[in-house]
């Protein structure tokens, strides 16, 4: 009787933490389900530095299936940099995008500040005149970007 009670006892209580996890899910999913998705902005500023703003992507239309429109671009390319690859204070080459499929790197802008980039980043790059900025790739892993160059304004 008392070996019965007791197998009662636990499967009540791993039913009530499979429920509890399963609520915890839910709510984890709908909050994922409005997460802002952010763009890093590289520009040069009027004292002729690189400087970081973050921009929030507003997604047009209703549901699940919104819409951001990109700047308009001219073609596309993937690039690969291997892990501790610095390439010191540089300007952009023009206005572009670059997103990172994979790996992580860390740009760094004028003051030292540092930001960090891994999969999912999206920077819009602009800082094509000035003293520019500085890339590292980062981890053991290659950092891999697709680069999406933008047309004139």
């Amino acid at each position: 009787m008392k070996a019965k009670f007791s197998c009662l006892v636990a499967i009540g209580i791993f039913g009530s933490s499979v429920v509890v996890s399963l609520a915890q899910a839910q709510d984890a999913a709908a909050t994922q389900k409005n997460k802002p998705v952010m763009i890093n902005r590289f520009y040069t500023g009027p004292d002729g530095q690189t400087h970081v703003e973050e921009i929030e992507a507003k997604f047009a239309g209703a549901g699940e299936m919104g819409g951001y429109k990109l700047l308009a671009n001219a073609g596309a390319e993937l690039r690969r940099a291997p892990p501790g690859r610095v390439a010191d204070w540089h300007t952009a080459p023009r206005r572009q995008y670059v997103i990172t499929l994979s790996g992580h790197g860390e740009l760094e802008v004028a003051g030292g500040k540092k930001i960090l980039v891994g999969p999912g980043s999206i920077n819009l790059v602009e800082d094509v005149t000035g003293k520019g900025h500085i890339t590292r790739t980062i981890g053991n892993e290659d950092r891999v970007t697709i680069q999406i160059p933008l047309t004139d304004r």
